[in-house]
């Protein structure tokens, strides 16, 4: 395996709240990394780092072969053609949030909103890229919901077609920011399943945030825990996700249940 994205000592600050403290990680080629930790750990931070989009205070991000730094005399390079070129292989799906019923967009249109960036300014979908949108909706099981107003559908189902619009972009990376959140166990489950599937057929480096520590044990290759912008722990999950560690990042008697990792909490 090639290394795909390095963090080298990233400090990321808000005005005068510091989201990263001298963050420093390696993520192999191929690789699913669960990025766990309560609320204001860092996690949304580190996630927007590594889509391009974070100002660094310090530190250097290397990312598919382009590398971001500090202190380059104020120059945003978050905006510079570079960083635009890398930003295409990397697909992100944002946290899902309320889709207000009236919007006149059905499930492929807005599929197809994830191909425009490989498409180019003032250039229209031609029929090889409606392809490669139905053959994502059918990817993620929603082929047929394709004429459906997106704001129809359930969040489980709008969770899916968010996923398949970041695939029609042709990423190597895949960014998913809380993919679960307000869903119930059961589409919580089935999309956790999807995760892992699309990130073996498609040969993707894939990185999920969750605040809930449960959704990376059985299908991540390690997972990142983040207390108050550090790293807490990296590792296998039945490494990392210890009773110990559980207690000490979200400081809840529920994850000291005896027996370790494998106790009540999981």
């Amino acid at each position: 395996m090639s290394e795909m994205i390095s963090l080298v000592d990233v400090v990321v600050s808000y005005r005068e709240d510091v989201a990263l403290w001298g963050v420093s990680l390696d993520i192999e080629k191929g690789e699913l990394i669960g990025i766990a930790g309560p609320n204001g750990s860092g996690k949304t931070t580190l996630l927007t780092v590594i889509n391009g989009l974070g100002r660094l205070v310090r530190g250097e991000a290397r990312l598919l072969g382009f590398v971001m730094k500090s202190g380059a005399r104020g120059r945003d390079f978050r905006l510079s053609p570079r960083i635009a070129k890398m930003r295409k292989m990397i697909g992100y799906v944002p946290q899902g949030g309320a889709v207000d019923p009236r919007v006149p967009v059905n499930v492929r249109e807005a599929v197809m909103i994830g191909r425009y960036g490989l498409l180019g300014i003032g250039r229209h979908p031609r029929k090889e890229d409606w392809e490669k949108v139905d053959c994502m909706l059918e990817m993620v099981g929603v082929a047929h919901l394709a004429e459906r107003p997106f704001g129809h559908l359930s969040g489980g189902e709008q969770e899916r077609v968010a996923i398949a619009r970041a695939l029609v972009q042709e990423p190597r990376i895949l960014l998913l920011d809380e993919p679960t959140t307000s869903l119930d166990w059961r589409s919580r489950t089935d999309i956790l399943a999807l995760i892992k599937e699309i990130h073996r057929r498609q040969k993707l480096t894939t990185l999920m945030v969750t605040h809930d520590p449960g959704d990376t044990f059985n299908i991540c290759d390690r997972v990142v825990l983040l207390k108050e912008g550090l790293i807490a722990a990296v590792g296998a999950p039945e490494k990392v996700l210890t009773n110990a560690n559980l207690q000490s990042v979200y400081g809840d008697s529920s994850f000291s249940h005896k027996g370790g990792f494998s106790g009540g909490y999981f």
